[in-house]
């Protein structure tokens, strides 16, 4: 199941990182480079539900696509959170809380797999609802103009602002939940 068309799809998103950081240092115009890479983001991390639902419908759900859905996703979303803050227009404030929350979450989920307690820290609609504020704010950060009278920057900074502060309180659930598995194994 390596390479089915979900997985292909999955894949697609991990192998759009360099294209879209890539898109940055293409000798034109800066409003050209927004363009393109808000259009790759949003065409990218729509694989993440298309896959997803591709895999349900031709029953083609495995293990390894379990596995690599998220890896690409918080691969997708980090990087451009990263180049976000190269570029001005998010604080390496945000970008920690994201950046250290899908590590220790990842972790926290990992560990729980192995003590067979995976259902205590499973995917939540905080965590669900925090992903589609993260993938609002970022495109509207990468295109850093105005769109349909929108200034999409200032909707942005407060979109992933927002996203931080959802990224804390989904951390905090999913550590509660975890807690009594946690203490239970610290003895």
């Amino acid at each position: 199941m390596f390479f089915n068309i979900p997985t292909i799809m999955t894949w697609a998103r991990i192998v759009a990182i360099p294209l879209i950081v890539g898109v940055f240092y293409l000798p034109i115009e800066p409003a050209s480079r927004n363009l393109i890479a808000t259009v790759m983001f949003v065409v990218f991390a729509a694989t993440d539900w298309l896959d997803g639902y591709l895999a349900r419908k031709l029953n083609m759900v495995s293990s390894f696509g379990a596995f690599l859905d998220p890896v690409a996703d918080k691969f997708l979303v980090c990087a451009c959170v990263l180049v976000l803050v190269h570029l001005g227009r998010a604080d390496v404030f945000v970008a920690l809380i994201i950046i250290g929350r899908e590590i220790a979450i990842s972790a926290l989920r990992e560990w729980m797999a192995q003590i067979g307690a995976a259902k205590s820290v499973a995917v939540h609609m905080i965590g669900k609802l925090k992903t589609v504020v993260q993938m609002v704010a970022i495109p509207f950060l990468l295109f850093d103009g105005s769109l349909l009278g929108l200034d999409t920057h200032v909707w942005g900074v407060w979109l992933i602002w927002i996203a931080a502060v959802m990224t804390v309180w989904s951390m905090v659930y999913y550590l509660q939940k975890a807690l009594p598995e946690i203490r239970a194994r610290a003895r």
